[in-house]
């Protein structure tokens, strides 16, 4: 039904509509017309918020990504065992070898490489700082004992018990453990660990 307002008509249902009336998020807005003019015309706005955006996952990221660092570390670690220290060496190679942190954490080993226990590192970094402590005790490792033999004061320590031996170069952050036995030679030995572990200062670690 219309309604005579001056010279407009308005649809008397659609009047308590002129003004905007929020409907789910979307404003329809009822426009007045012209009693020449059409009849009114609805003009649709949406209010709705964008879209909700995904989480970030930068977060679970950088996560995976220190996890995979720590991988990739662990890795190149455990190559310097497997390609450096028990590498051939005209055709013999080392019985173990390990990096074992300063800490007495181990970075990587060769399987055969034997159960220690922590007061023999700690003993074995003492006399890198104080050369000599060793030497009326012996370097023990896994309840081994070897004699200290002339190394390098706080860079070298070489032990040998009977045919066999072992050589333990320190570096800034870790140490480089060789077991051998013969064939091996105790100079073959020592140019295999010593060589890694300057490399190794050389970079830093």
């Amino acid at each position: 039904m219309w309604v005579k307002d001056g010279q407009d008509e308005v649809a008397a249902s659609l009047k308590p509509d002129l003004k905007e009336t929020p409907f789910n998020g979307v404003e329809w807005v009822v426009e007045q017309q012209s009693r020449s003019a059409p009849p009114p015309i609805f003009i649709f706005r949406s209010h709705r918020a964008p879209m909700h955006q995904p989480r970030s996952k930068k977060k679970a990221s950088e996560k995976k990504s220190d996890q995979e660092t720590k991988l990739e570390a662990k890795m190149s670690w455990q190559t310097y065992v497997d390609e450096h220290l028990m590498c051939d060496v005209e055709g013999h190679h080392l019985t173990s070898a390990a990096i074992i942190g300063l800490d007495g954490s181990v970075w990587a080993k060769s399987a055969a490489f034997p159960v220690f226990k922590s007061e023999e590192i700690t003993n074995i970094l003492n006399d890198f700082n104080e050369p000599g402590t060793l030497a009326p005790i012996g370097l023990h490792l896994a309840s081994t004992k070897y004699m200290v033999i002339q190394g390098e004061p706080g860079a070298v320590i070489r032990g040998k018990k009977g045919s066999g031996g072992v050589t333990v170069k320190k570096t800034n952050q870790a140490m480089i453990f060789g077991i051998y036995d013969e064939p091996m030679t105790p100079g073959q030995c020592n140019m295999v660990v010593e060589r890694l572990g300057d490399y190794l200062v050389e970079q830093g670690l």
